[in-house]
């Protein structure tokens, strides 16, 4: 790891910052505590409902945590591919019984706000997904001792981070569980993500950024692997995702296992933006007519991903997760941690082996 991530956690694993409830404070300081860096996910959150879960964070452990913000979103959406999707949607707000809801609750997700109790009461670590802050953004939290890392999809926005004076970059492949992180959400480059390994490389060639691997990663192998390609920690979502200590819904935790849901596709269904997660019945009958317009999809469709949970019934609901879902392991996070580094240790060992 470089000096800068070695001083936030002990080991080079990161909890991936998982919004819609998974990466609650229970999580975030079950990692922390284990030596990892633990995250919370600000998205979809008030700026008080944030703050709330920094301060039970801060109960919970004195280690090092993030905090990860969403971009506000341009103004770019067709309203009338909106309203033709939300005609389309009527059949499940009827099978539900749920209205449907407002596609224009808002794009910027409180992010002035957030911004500004980060600042003014500062945690370790701030990232930031959709997009990349601007200069003076990045500035005031060098200024504050927050260590920035910004979501990248590309070497060029690699670059754009370097240029805006990130400290890190968390390199995001197409593996990903949930939301790709792109900064410009444009339909013609759907379907053309980069592989994990592949976009290590490339970044590592186009910035001099420490490097966070995201995506698909599940065994303490893996992390060796992209360790052993140039970054300097890995994170986790979906491996965590399914720990006694997330908030993810049990019906959630328990597809990531389940024979019914044999594999992941990117879809704009859920939110008009594309996200990785567990093809079901929703997916299938709505991803190929779903816009893209992000958030208003996601607002839209909120209302009945929360009936379909209430319901017990995960074909209605978003099942993010990574293309390494079926390795999910029902451990405690701290135990998930340990077993992580001793793997780690001994693909590290085998390949020190090799050598010699």
């Amino acid at each position: 790891m470089s000096s800068a991530l070695a001083d936030l956690c002990r080991y080079p694993i990161v909890q991936a910052p998982m919004a819609g409830g998974a990466s609650c404070p229970q999580l975030a300081a079950a990692v922390s505590e284990a030596g990892g860096l633990g995250f919370l996910a600000a998205g979809y959150k008030t700026a008080d409902g944030m703050y709330q879960e920094v301060k039970q964070v801060r109960g919970l452990t004195g280690q090092p945590f993030g905090v990860n913000l969403f971009m506000p979103q341009p103004n770019t959406a067709d309203p009338a591919a909106v309203e033709v999707y939300r005609h389309q949607l009527a059949g499940e707000a009827a099978w539900y019984e749920t209205p449907l809801g407002d596609p224009d609750s808002g794009r910027d997700d409180g992010y002035e706000a957030k911004l500004a109790i980060l600042l003014d009461d500062p945690v370790p670590v701030v990232s930031f997904t959709f997009g990349c802050p601007t200069r003076d953004v990045l500035d005031s939290f060098a200024k504050a001792g927050t260590f920035t890392v910004v979501t990248v999809t590309t070497p060029e926005e690699a670059q754009a981070a370097q240029w805006a004076g990130a400290d890190a970059v968390c390199v995001q492949g197409v593996e990903a569980g949930g939301h790709q992180g792109t900064h410009r959400d444009d339909p013609a480059t759907d379907g053309s993500g980069i592989g994990l390994l592949s976009l290590v490389a490339l970044v590592r060639e186009s910035v001099q950024l420490p490097v966070i691997a995201a995506g698909g990663l599940m065994r303490g192998g893996q992390i060796a692997g992209v360790l052993a390609a140039g970054a300097g920690a890995a994170q986790l979502g979906t491996a965590f995702l399914v720990c006694p200590e997330s908030g993810a819904n049990a019906l959630h935790k328990q597809a990531m296992t389940n024979p019914l849901f044999v594999r992941t596709e990117l879809t704009r269904a859920f939110s008009g933006r594309p996200a990785r997660g567990l093809v079901n019945r929703f997916m299938r009958e709505h991803g190929p007519y779903a816009p893209a317009a992000y958030p208003q999809v996601h607002h839209l469709t909120s209302p009945l991903r929360k009936a379909a949970a209430k319901a017990g019934d995960p074909q209605g609901m978003a099942l993010w997760a990574g293309q390494g879902h079926k390795m999910a392991r029902d451990l405690p996070a701290g135990r998930l941690v340990d077993v992580l580094v001793a793997e780690l240790d001994s693909a590290r060992a085998a390949l020190a082996l090799g050598r010699s």
